[in-house]
């Protein structure tokens, strides 16, 4: 089998100039290129073996999770060399199925057990992800506690301040008004409803089913003395209640799922007042396509990433208009780059948090999710982006005529 294998890599990473060396179970070596390895793949066990056989990269990855293959050096470097031997962009945007057929049916069979079509299905996915304890998050996150896509403008040196720039044009977007009610959908450990209560004035409200997070929120709040600007609905995102004067929800509308995004969109103009602004910030593609079987297996069950193209034309049967569209797929490779830095440079911390819960595998699988999609944000042939899209409840009548305003004194 090991000679089958090796066949296969000269296939799949065989045309990249990256060096690389791929131990088999039988003691022989591939090796591809000149000068110290980027990065090496050694194979413990042939189950690994066949399971690469069978499943290609997602074998890979899961024998990786499972111990039985070890990636050592840049992982980053992996997926470069993967892409070396992959079409172009214009040629690869074209694909909008999974190619491998295994793999194909393993996710619809995902989207049977995990999809959220219903409520309480919803809520098991998030809290599978998000409720695992808010200082394991502590350690690779940055102090505002915010996870979702940085700002990196010019001259930004940390993280922390890459993130207040964030929080800062969201809001600057929102065109936010003291006294105004703000809903954020989703909102995590509450870093924009925190940042928009105490420099904009608002009364802010987080809709989460995430148990952990919310009781950290309420807390904070009370800690920080604007227990009366904060709230939460410990709800799904259909279960939304009252009307408010802005909308945002940052990298939340991913967890709505395949078909339930008609659901999503009706009930984020549901909620806004008309003539309100609302700001939806998401991990996306252009055109619909199948999300990643990994990441929706391993990180967030019930997953799927939107189309652009599809997300336009529910904002417009559901009588909301889109006011501009940002992309920031670069910013968020930066992002994930200085949470994967973060998360190694703290392991030991979070293991020992729960050394059962986060033990080897977990680390395995958060490296990989971290360092794997940093690098598959700015390959050259990347389908993936992060959108900001603001838009009104009904046609704006006084929103600002260019951008200028989000700049000026920032």
């Amino acid at each position: 089998m090991s000679r089958l294998l090796e066949k296969m890599y000269i296939v799949s990473l065989g045309n990249t100039p990256i060096p690389f060396k791929v131990f088999f179970p039988n003691g022989t070596c591939y090796s591809q290129g000149t000068g110290p390895p980027a990065f090496t793949i050694s194979y413990r066990k042939k189950s690994a073996v066949l399971n690469t056989m069978l499943f290609h990269g997602w074998g890979l990855l899961e024998s990786y999770i499972r111990g039985s293959v070890d990636i050592g050096g840049d992982l980053k470097s992996l997926i470069r060399a993967l892409v070396d031997n992959q079409p172009p962009l214009d040629q690869y945007a074209r694909q909008p199925n999974i190619p491998h057929p295994l793999i194909r049916i393993r996710n619809f069979w995902h989207e049977v057990v995990f999809g959220n079509r219903r409520s309480n299905q919803g809520v098991k996915n998030a809290l599978a992800h998000y409720n695992r304890g808010s200082d394991i998050f502590w350690q690779y996150l940055d102090p505002t506690m915010t996870y979702t896509c940085a700002y990196w403008k010019n001259g930004t040196r940390t993280l922390k301040e890459a993130q207040e720039n964030k929080l800062d044009h969201v809001c600057r977007k929102l065109r936010l008004k003291p006294g105004e009610s703000l809903i954020d959908v989703g909102g995590g450990w509450g870093s924009l409803l925190f940042h928009a209560a105490k420099h904009y004035g608002v009364t802010g409200t987080n809709l989460s089913p995430t148990i952990d997070q919310n009781r950290w929120l309420l807390e904070k709040a009370e800690k920080e003395g604007i227990q009366d600007k904060i709230f939460v609905q410990e709800k799904d995102f259909r279960q939304v209640e009252g009307t408010f004067d802005k909308y945002a929800s940052l990298g939340v509308y991913e967890h709505a799922g395949k078909k339930q995004l008609n659901a999503w969109v009706s009930a984020m103009s549901r909620c806004l007042k008309p003539g309100g602004i609302g700001v939806l910030h998401f991990i996306a593609h252009d055109s619909p396509m199948e999300t990643d079987f990994f990441i929706r297996k391993h990180i967030f069950p019930g997953g799927y990433i939107p189309g652009l193209s599809e997300t336009i034309d529910l904002m417009a049967f559901h009588g909301l208009e889109i006011l501009d569209i940002e992309n920031l797929r670069r910013h968020y490779a930066l992002t994930l780059d200085q949470w994967a830095l973060s998360f190694d440079e703290n392991w030991e911390k979070i293991h020992n948090y729960n050394p059962v819960l986060f033990d080897e595998s977990f680390r395995r699988t958060w490296r990989a999710y971290l360092y794997f999609c940093a690098e598959f944000f700015r390959v050259k042939n990347s389908v993936l982006r992060l959108y900001q899209i603001t838009f009104s409840k009904g046609l704006a009548t006084d929103y600002p005529m260019d951008r200028g305003f989000l700049y000026k004194d920032a």
